[in-house]
């Protein structure tokens, strides 16, 4: 029986921190090394543009962490923003959740694996998208079918992620060793070599702040939100600088600056084409479970905005016995498959959904960081069993990384970004309409 009710405590710390790694250790980590590599001058400082990522990632989820202990909530950001600005900006931000930047990163991963196994068997000329359409409607059908059977599928296809590096990291460690890094090499870099580089590093460590629409269905959430936050930045922190430890060892760091295909190339330098096709397989499992994870927590935010907002009240249902929202799922799915047919004529579907989603993304993780000293001053006797340390400057230098990521995503994107904030502008109509029904109701 459908119910209006509300999510329980249903997932441990390890089913939440699988979660949020399944959505970070996703494809990019198999694309940005060379990119990153290229701006590097010295494998020192390869390696610390990846450790300068887990260190911005720890600081936003140390300020994520006190917002979703003291405000454990399915909406996540759509419920801290509501508290500390209002309806108006939480009413945009759920909008473009359900129009841009959920459904659009969806749509991203999708095609992604439409090319992938377009190349195993090829369907014509739109074989991409039939692929991409088919994963979202699987994956869908999987999370409607319940949560316990959401995070037993993210259970296997993180272990399978997981196995799959430890064998590349392996293979790439168990090389021959490098030329020893000269003294005289340079470890601090330069301006532009850092804004470069970052842009790429925070990319691929990009999605732990998902872990906020888990909040109420976490159990003990305000004892354990921080720990789910922390635990998980720690883990793709070592997984990444792991693995780029062994692919600077195997190619060298101008080898990894010249490849288009690290992975690839690491495992093919080891196992012969064998290798190179298990990396295909590799990250197919990783765009599967980023696809997945993001099914689990997009759908959360347009069952929080169901809730308030009656022009969306069948959003807010609740299935009690399978703990999922299957009507927001079913819409996250159908715009979703709207973006697939609507890139499907693009040049590349993926580049477009990458510039759809990216802007947009950042100026609402600005104003969720902007949020922390907003709620601190509104609601100052509200518990906060985890107050984010050494403010104001943690959440400070947080929301200055959002403004230059915001910044980076305008300057590096183009018509795909002009789009992701039109139809975040659509939203407005929607707004108003709802304010007209509002004062019939109380008329």
């Amino acid at each position: 029986m459908m119910s209006v009710s509300k999510p329980s405590e249903t997932l441990s710390i390890a089913d939440a921190a699988v979660i949020v790694v399944g959505i970070v250790v996703g494809v990019g980590i198999f694309k940005t090394p060379s990119i990153v590599a290229s701006s590097a001058d010295s494998e020192g400082m390869l390696i610390l543009f990846w450790m300068l990522g887990g260190a911005a990632s720890l600081i936003g989820a140390l300020c994520y962490a006190e917002l979703a202990s003291a405000y454990p909530h399915a909406g996540g950001d759509y419920h801290y923003l509501n508290n500390a600005f209002g309806g108006v900006l939480s009413f945009l931000f759920a909008w473009s959740r359900i129009a841009v930047i959920q459904t659009g990163s969806i749509a991203m991963v999708a095609f992604l694996i439409g090319d992938y196994a377009s190349d195993v068997l090829h369907l014509g000329p739109y074989s991409a998208s039939i692929y991409a359409a088919a994963t979202i409607v699987v994956l869908t059908a999987v999370n409607m079918a319940g949560i316990r059977q959401g995070k037993w599928a993210q259970h296997i296809l993180v272990a399978a992620i997981m196995l799959g590096l430890l064998i590349v990291a392996l293979a790439g460690l168990g090389g021959e060793a490098p030329q020893a890094l000269s003294a005289s090499d340079p470890i601090a870099p330069g301006g532009a070599a850092l804004g470069k580089a970052m842009i790429f590093v925070l990319l691929t460590y990009g999605g732990w702040n998902e872990a906020a629409y888990l909040s109420a269905e976490v159990r003990s959430t305000r004892r354990n939100m921080a720990r789910v936050l922390i635990y998980s930045i720690g883990a793709i922190t070592m997984i990444y600088v792991l693995i780029n430890l062994a692919l600077v060892k195997s190619l060298g760091l101008s080898g990894m600056a010249a490849s288009q295909a690290v992975m690839a190339d690491l495992m093919r330098n080891t196992f012969g084409p064998k290798g190179a096709q298990f990396i295909s397989l590799l990250i197919l499992l990783a765009a599967l479970s980023t696809m997945n994870a993001a099914i689990i927590t997009g759908a959360r935010t347009s069952f929080a905005m169901g809730r308030d907002h009656s022009l969306f009240r069948f959003l807010g249902r609740w299935h009690e016995y399978r703990c999922t929202p299957v009507n927001a799922l079913l819409l996250q799915s159908a715009v979703a498959l709207l973006l697939i047919l609507l890139a499907t004529g693009t040049r590349d579907g993926f580049v477009m959904m990458v510039e759809y989603t990216a802007p947009v993304f950042w100026f609402f993780l600005l104003l969720v960081g902007i949020s922390i000293f907003l709620l601190r001053r509104k609601q100052p006797s509200d518990e906060r069993p985890f107050r984010v340390p050494l403010y104001p400057f943690t959440p400070l230098l947080f929301c200055a990384i959002c403004l230059y990521m915001l910044h980076a995503s305008l300057l590096y994107t183009s018509v795909g970004a002009l789009a992701g904030v039109g139809v975040l502008l659509t939203g407005i109509p929607l707004i108003l309409l709802q304010k007209k029904v509002n004062r019939k109701s109380s008329g």
